[in-house]
């Protein structure tokens, strides 16, 4: 099979993503783009879509799976661009829409996948890499962002499902946390012009995601931003709570990053109580925490739209056996080492907080109160496991 490269292009502002996607189809000539409508899962059918920049190419639909449109996006995708990838491909075109030969006399150089508003690129990227192998290499992974709609995205609470946005009847996502994901995980962001965005949302966006390569659509390469390559297992590392490269501080037009590290466990009542005063405190919050009562499991933060997280990420690392490091991704072991204590190893306190008007001091004060006391920390870790399991529910949720 020849090689296709993909670039997917995701995101909740559908109007960013779709000139992002518009964009590529007129610079990249041939170029072909390929949308799964999981707006019409209600009916039982996805509708798919291939295009090129002159207009609809080819129609037709996937039947859902386990009655989940994700599922049936998952099963379609890869049979689609491996259809693509064929030698001398032809596609069929839809009576009356784009003119023949426009595109497609030649190859198809590049397979545009757009996302349906919800989908998050990280899954889709790992289906293509784990099933479409070396002839559809994912060369580029992009979220369509509207500045002006930055900060009211990720301060929105509501589930998807009530949104008309979820992609099963399980889905118990929110606006906000798959906003956050979404834009978190792509290296390349696609800003549209958009004359409400002031310096303040530009900041908070710095600020949620300060590696990410910001591209103007229409005035600037996005075409070589896609293209330049996307490596699948190093994204999925960045996003692991026990290895993620976390924001630094930042003060900028009104918008703040805090970040509060810390070597002492939390007291698990403690912090429960104190959960949706942390949670409400800032925009965006996530990270890696230690509870004194489970004093071998790493924890992670995530939190937006005023909704927490909380999850296992599995053994801190300085609690595996020694024969069991060498199993240990060498990401995971140097991100031990930067927060590696003496005694004890790479257990710790990493939050990052960001949010427009931060009180730091108040944050810092709260979360402080909830470490454990000298004399709770003295009295050694047997002592710990015997403290109230606060998180015992929220955990096993």
């Amino acid at each position: 099979m020849t090689r296709l490269p993909v670039v997917i292009v995701g995101g909740l502002h559908a109007q960013a993503r779709r000139a992002a996607v518009e964009e590529l189809l007129a610079t990249i000539p041939g170029s072909v783009a390929l949308h799964h409508d999981l707006s019409t899962a209600v009916q039982g059918t996805v509708v798919r879509t291939l295009r090129d920049a002159a207009g609809i190419l080819d129609t037709g639909e996937a039947p859902l799976v386990n009655d989940c449109a994700c599922c049936a996006l998952r099963e379609d995708l890869v049979p689609e661009l491996e259809r693509l990838a064929e030698a001398g491909l032809t596609v069929p075109q839809v009576p009356g829409s784009a003119a023949p030969g426009s595109a497609r006399a030649g190859r198809t150089p590049i397979a545009v996948v757009e996302l349906w508003d919800s989908v998050e690129p990280k899954a889709m990227a790992e289906v293509i890499a784990a099933h479409g192998g070396p002839a559809l290499p994912v060369t580029g992974v992009i979220t369509g962002v509207d500045p002006a709609l930055l900060l009211p995205c990720l301060g929105n609470g509501d589930d998807l499902m009530d949104a008309g946005l979820a992609a099963a009847a399980t889905d118990l996502r929110t606006v906000a946390d798959t906003w956050a994901r979404q834009l978190e995980y792509a290296p390349v962001l696609a800003l549209v012009d958009s004359p409400e965005a002031d310096d303040a949302d530009r900041a908070l966006l710095a600020q949620l995601h300060p590696t990410a390569r910001q591209v103007r659509i229409g005035h600037g390469d996005l075409a070589g931003a896609a293209l330049a390559g996307f490596d699948v297992e190093a994204a999925a590392a960045a996003q692991h709570p026990a290895c993620a490269l976390l924001p630094a501080e930042a003060d900028e037009a009104g918008v703040s990053t805090f970040v509060w590290h810390r070597d002492r466990p939390f007291h698990p009542e403690r912090l429960y109580a104190a959960l949706e005063d942390l949670t409400c405190a800032a925009a965006r919050s996530r990270g890696r925490f230690w509870l004194a009562d489970r004093p071998d499991t790493l924890l992670h933060w995530d939190a937006a739209g005023g909704a927490l997280c909380v999850e296992s990420a599995g053994p801190w690392l300085v609690s595996l056996p020694d024969a069991a490091w060498d199993l240990v991704p060498p990401v995971r072991r140097a991100a031990a080492a930067l927060d590696w204590h003496p005694q004890h190893g790479d257990c710790c306190q990493h939050l990052v907080f960001t949010s427009p008007g931060l009180d730091r001091d108040g944050l810092a004060e709260i979360l402080e109160s909830c470490l454990l006391t000298d004399t709770e920390y003295g009295a050694g870790r047997e002592s710990w496991k015997g403290l109230p399991r606060a998180f015992d529910t929220l955990l096993e949720a």
